[in-house]
């Protein structure tokens, strides 16, 4: 099943979780994003079952498809061709740290270029979305807990990012964090497939999913040592080589670019890069 927040200016609420079949969006009644829908322990059988006024998925206004989650929890060092090309050791622990809502677009958004960032770069990733809360979660139970998987950009700004050696200043900067298109449940989709991103067509990152030191379940299992994970939570599960800060020359993104970010089974985030005003 196929889980979208699609915005609907002219409707009750600014956005409505909705169900993809095919071409056609289905809303779901009384849900006004994918992330409400979550906190219902019964979201599943709810969403499957709904029959509210449809909508063409042609042209949709869709939205982050959590948009405004209570965790964002991003992993580096995860993939080991992007390991090797940052010139460290792979890690005996995972590397965490947080993203903010704001930084959140949706699949077909701008993605907003800041004027005091020269270095902004592409961080194609694995979304895991948490659909039921827990702490201390086992790695074998890890998998019931998880909703389904998106697809997420982490754009960073890297001059920002390594003026310290803690990195969140270069990795939530407002609307740079494409995020969907949709959630895929856990039924029709396994880490494993190929994961790429490009700029205006040129093929930049281009790595399996499954291909990490740290699976999404041990993930779940370890950061929910330290916290508890709540439906709609985000864990951004890193990414794969071929970052533009790694090249040689560095390339970054720059002002009328689209940056395509594509995870097969999951489907694809399309954004302009556009100056921030």
């Amino acid at each position: 099943m196929k889980l979208l927040t699609l915005r609907t200016p002219n409707g009750t609420t600014p956005t409505q979780a909705v169900r993809q079949d095919g071409e056609t969006l289905t809303e779901i009644d009384g849900y006004a994003s994918v992330g409400e829908l979550l906190k219902n322990p019964e979201w599943k059988a709810v969403a499957a079952a709904a029959t509210g006024a449809t909508h063409a998925y042609d042209g949709a206004d869709l939205a982050a498809v959590v948009p405004a989650p209570g965790k964002i929890i991003c992993v580096g060092h995860n993939y080991r061709n992007h390991i090797k090309e940052m010139g460290r050791e792979v890690p005996q622990y995972p590397t965490l740290f947080a993203k903010y809502a704001e930084s959140l677009i949706g699949p077909n958004d701008d993605l907003a270029l800041p004027a005091e960032s020269e270095s902004v770069d592409w961080e194609a990733e694995l979304a895991v979305i948490i659909g039921k809360p827990g702490r201390r979660i086992s790695e074998a139970d890890a998998g019931d807990h998880i909703a389904g998987y998106a697809v997420l950009n982490d754009v960073s700004m890297r001059d920002y990012q390594f003026r310290t050696i803690q990195w969140l200043q270069g990795k939530t900067w407002e609307n740079s964090t494409p995020f969907g298109p949709a959630l895929v449940t856990t039924d029709e989709f396994t880490a494993g497939p190929l994961m790429t991103s490009a700029v205006d067509g040129e093929i930049m990152q281009s790595t399996p999913t499954g291909d990490v030191v740290f699976t999404p379940e041990f993930l779940v299992h370890y950061i929910s040592t330290i916290i508890t994970l709540n439906p709609g939570d985000v864990i951004a599960t890193g990414t794969p080589g071929g970052v533009g800060h790694a090249r040689d020359p560095q390339r970054y993104l720059a002002e009328g670019q689209i940056l395509l970010t594509t995870i097969e089974g999951l489907g694809t985030l399309t954004n302009k890069v556009v100056k921030e005003v």
